[in-house]
């Protein structure tokens, strides 16, 4: 399976090569049930639904803004970052934590990189609290107050290069819809015992597709080994295989595929979003003196998962050094 496969490049929207379109199905079918090759005429079928995705998610990335610099004097100037870092430092400590990033700063097409562009996802938490307040000129205690915090920040796809950034964006948008329909596909309700198997295989590949990358949510941490995750995927591919090719059964799997594709603006999409706040990420109304209208990019899809997404240029001269563990662990025990 081509899990790392490049798919994208300097397309502009309704103008692809046949190239991209057969590459894109493909990786439809690789992405899902790959014993759809076995149905006759599955490119025919995919080809609209695929190019309506493809339509979608140039369209969606490519209306995502330029990147913020993350540098601890933007932090003081730059609303975004202040709502979603806590200060300069610990933006930067949280940049400097982050598995993707320490992955590619230490991979060979990192290693003495002076900028990174990456995508930062963060998901905002609201939550009641009593604190201290000034009514009029008095300051009272135990005021019912909402602050936001942003939580749950990881960078997505790392490179030295807006343009590479994007393309990679566009594929994990595109790969996104295919974990929908793999999901879909997964929770179809089976009465056939000798088709429980395959379910299990299909949710075994589904949660593999996500470690790899194949979608927006969390990668689980240690899991993003390729040479791993292309053996594993390959193994559940050949495990179907085994099981064999019940022609009804692949014609719905074709179907939810399709169906799903050619949905793609109801099942991956953009909003912006919008916080009215004070310095201290309080809710204020909108005429308080100290509020600040701060707008952000949400992503969303059919399941409900909402996620802000933030482009970035990181200078990793910025970041503190990471201690590994080794000489964390001397420096405790002295």
């Amino acid at each position: 399976m081509k899990l790392f496969q490049s798919i994208f490049g300097r397309e502009t929207r309704q103008h692809y090569p046949d190239s991209l379109i057969e590459m894109a199905i493909e990786r439809a079918i690789d992405g899902t049930d790959s014993r759809l090759r076995l149905l006759p005429g599955y490119r025919k079928r995919l080809r609209a639904p695929v190019i309506t995705a493809i339509d979608h998610v140039i369209a969606l990335v490519d209306a995502i803004q330029a990147p913020l610099p993350a540098r601890a004097r933007q932090h003081g100037t730059e609303p975004r970052l202040s709502t979603v870092f806590s200060s300069a430092g610990d933006m930067l400590e949280i940049l400097a934590r982050d598995p993707a990033l320490t992955r590619f700063l230490t991979g060979s097409e990192g290693t003495g990189a002076g900028q990174v562009t990456a995508l930062l996802m963060s998901e905002p938490v609201e939550r009641n609290i009593l604190g201290l307040d000034l009514v009029g000129d008095q300051v009272r205690r135990d005021v019912p107050q909402v602050t936001v915090n942003f939580t749950a920040h990881r960078l997505l796809d790392p490179t030295t290069s807006e343009s590479e950034s994007r393309r990679l964006w566009k594929r994990r948008a595109f790969d996104h819809l295919l974990t929908l329909a793999l999901n879909r596909i997964a929770a179809t309700k089976i009465e056939r015992v000798d088709l429980a198997r395959q379910r299990d295989l299909l949710r075994r590949k589904l949660k593999a597709l996500e470690r790899g990358g194949w979608s927006f949510e969390p990668a689980a941490e240690g899991a993003q080994d390729p040479a791993a995750l292309v053996a594993e995927l390959d193994a559940i591919t050949a495990q179907l295989g085994a099981l064999g090719a019940n022609q009804d059964v692949l014609q719905a799997h074709l179907g939810i595929v399709g169906e799903l594709l050619a949905d793609a603006p109801a099942q991956l999409w953009a909003e912006p979003i919008a916080f009215v706040l004070d310095p201290m990420n309080i809710q204020r109304a909108p005429d308080d003196p100290s509020a600040r209208r701060i707008e952000f990019l949400e992503l969303r899809n059919a399941q409900g998962r909402r996620v802000v997404a933030l482009p970035l240029t990181i200078v990793p001269a910025d970041l503190p050094e990471r201690e590994d563990l080794v000489s964390a662990a001397s420096r405790y025990l002295q």
